[in-house]
């Protein structure tokens, strides 16, 4: 796991990861290094976020998925967490939009029920609009959380078992990963942290457990098509041997 700037150079002529997920990362301290409040670094952020669709698309990334705003978001401050959800609004109706036209779909994974109605319709629409398309596929994590995902899914199957309808000898890791909100969703090959930080956060916590872990310096509105095909020159240094002996 590094933090130190990644070395730059041709791209490694290989098959690109199928997922890439980030944690998006320094928003908050970008804005606070510039003298300027919270939302000016998340509406800076939301812009990385385009850049970092379309960089996938260029590399051949198929899946992309972005840790939004996570159950714990909700314990900042008020006025900063009700103007996160205004730019939701705003980057759902334009944004968004715009992408799913130029043929992203989107899929968001969280608990809906907490976020307020209007968001949850906009969710709803652009799923539906953004169905069918396929040059990039974003997975988006609002009001996420990984253990309750877990929990939830483990409660699902001893409903199941307990109503007869389960035979729990046949609960195995593939059935467990059908019950997550990832289901139907390759787990991430890469997971990308800007800001320097060297956690996981709660994010992803079953998907994650054989991907290559990349940790970046730089606050999340930096991010840039460069910095994406720098990870991905990390990773195709790497040798995935999923717990398997080398050679």
């Amino acid at each position: 796991m590094r933090s130190e700037p990644l070395h730059r150079g041709a791209v490694a002529a290989a098959t690109p990861p199928l997922h890439v997920a980030i944690i998006m990362d320094g928003n908050r301290r970008w804005a606070r290094s510039r003298g300027m409040p919270p939302t000016y670094g998340h509406r800076r952020g939301a812009e990385a976020v385009r850049r970092a669709v379309e960089a996938c698309a260029k590399e051949g990334v198929r899946y992309l998925t972005l840790f939004a705003f996570s159950s714990e978001n909700w314990g900042r401050p008020a006025n900063e967490v009700g103007d996160l959800m205004d730019l939701l609004r705003v980057y759902f109706r334009r944004e968004l939009a715009e992408l799913c036209r130029n043929g992203v779909r989107l899929r968001v994974i969280g608990d809906r029920i907490g976020l307020p109605a209007d968001i949850r319709s906009l969710i709803e629409e652009t799923e539906a609009v953004s169905r069918d398309n396929q040059r990039v596929i974003v997975v988006m994590a609002l009001n996420y959380g990984s253990r309750r995902e877990i929990t939830d899914a483990a409660r699902r199957l001893a409903v199941e078992a307990q109503a007869g309808r389960l035979d729990p000898a046949r609960i195995d890791e593939n059935l467990f990963a059908q019950h997550l909100s990832t289901a139907g969703i390759p787990d991430p090959d890469l997971l990308i942290r800007t800001s320097g930080e060297q956690r996981i956060s709660n994010f992803l916590l079953w998907q994650l457990a054989y991907t290559e872990l990349v940790f970046v310096p730089f606050s999340w509105p930096d991010f840039s098509e460069e910095h994406l095909r720098d990870a991905l020159r990390e990773y195709h240094r790497r040798e995935r041997r999923y717990g398997a002996s080398a050679g």
